[in-house]
C-alpha cells in the first residue's frame, strides 16, 4: 500500500482526502502546518506528498525547499485557483506537479497515480538495465542506469523529472520534440489547458546546463510546436550518441 502524506491546514479537507484516497488503496497521513509537515515527512517513508502552499508557521514553498535539500520524494503542490505564480514557483523549487483548489478528488487521484507510475517506471528501468548505457551529445553526458548527468565531466544535480526530460531531448537532439510528447513521457499524463508545467522544467534545465561553449542556446523553443536540443557542428556517426 503506497503511503501519502497530506500537508494542509484545512483539517476538513485532510479528512476528506484521507477517506477518499484510502478507498482508492492508499495509506494516508496528514499534518496541518509547515513545521509538523516537515517533521512528519522526515520521520516516515512516504511515496508521495500532497503539499498546500498556504500553511501556518512555515509556508509550503519553504517546506518544499527543505524537502528538496534532503529528499526526492515526489510532491504535488496545491495552489489557489488562478495563482499562476504559485504554480511556477512550486515547479521551479522542485514540485512534480500542481493542482488548483478547489479540485475534484478524482483528479488528484489521477495526478498521484501518474506521478507514482512515472517514478516506478524509472526505478524499474534503472534496475533492469542490462548494460551501462551512456548517452553523449557534445559536452553533456548521461549515464542512464545510474541516473548521473555530467556537464564537461562535472556532475549536474538534476531532479528525476529534469533527468528524464534531458534524456528525451538528447536522444532526439537536432529534432523537434512536441510539448505534448514531453508532457506524456515526462509527467506521465495528458496535457491540461494552459498547462505550463513542462515549460517550467525546461527553464530549470536551461539554467542548470547554461549555454554551450560558443554561446549557443542548448534548448530552443519552437513556437507552438515544442523544443529542440541544438546540435552545433554535429559529429560524424559513432562519435556521439548511445554507447554500451
Amino acid at each position: 500500500m503506497e503511503r501519502i502524506l497530506a500537508i494542509d491546514d484545512d483539517v476538513a479537507l485532510c479528512e476528506l482526502l484521507t477517506e477518499y484516497l484510502s478507498s482508492e488503496g492508499f495509506h494516508v497521513e496528514s499534518a496541518h502546518d509547515g513545521e509538523e509537515g516537515l517533521e512528519t515527512a522526515y520521520s516516515g517513508e512516504y511515496d508521495l506528498i500532497v503539499l498546500d502552499v498556504m500553511l501556518p508557521k512555515i509556508n509550503g514553498f519553504e517546506v518544499l525547499r527543505h524537502l528538496r535539500s534532503r529528499s526526492n520524494t515526489p510532491v504535488i503542490v496545491l495552489t489557489a485557483r488562478g495563482e499562476t505564480v504559485d504554480r511556477i514557483v512550486g515547479l521551479e523549487i522542485g514540485a512534480d506537479d500542481y493542482l488548483a483548489k478547489p479540485f475534484n478528488p478524482r483528479e488528484l487521484v489521477a495526478r498521484i497515480r501518474a506521478v507514482l507510475r512515472r517514478i516506478r517506471q524509472e526505478r524499474e528501468e534503472g534496475q533492469t538495465q542490462p548494460i551501462p548505457e551512456i548517452l553523449r551529445v557534445g559536452d553533456v553526458e548521461m549515464r542512464i542506469s545510474t541516473r548521473l548527468a555530467l556537464l564537461s565531466g562535472k556532475p549536474v544535480n538534476l531532479t528525476a523529472m529534469e533527468f528524464s526530460l534531458l534524456e528525451i531531448l538528447l536522444r532526439k537532439a537536432g529534432r523537434f520534440v512536441p510539448r505534448e510528447e514531453l508532457i506524456r513521457s515526462v509527467l506521465g499524463r495528458s496535457p491540461y489547458p494552459y498547462d505550463r508545467s513542462i515549460d517550467v522544467h525546461i527553464s530549470r534545465l536551461r539554467k542548470k546546463l547554461g549555454h554551450m561553449v560558443d554561446g549557443t542556446e542548448r534548448i530552443k523553443t519552437i513556437r507552438n510546436i515544442g523544443y529542440l536540443y541544438v546540435l552545433t557542428n554535429p559529429a560524424p556517426a559513432g562519435l556521439y550518441g548511445i554507447q554500451g
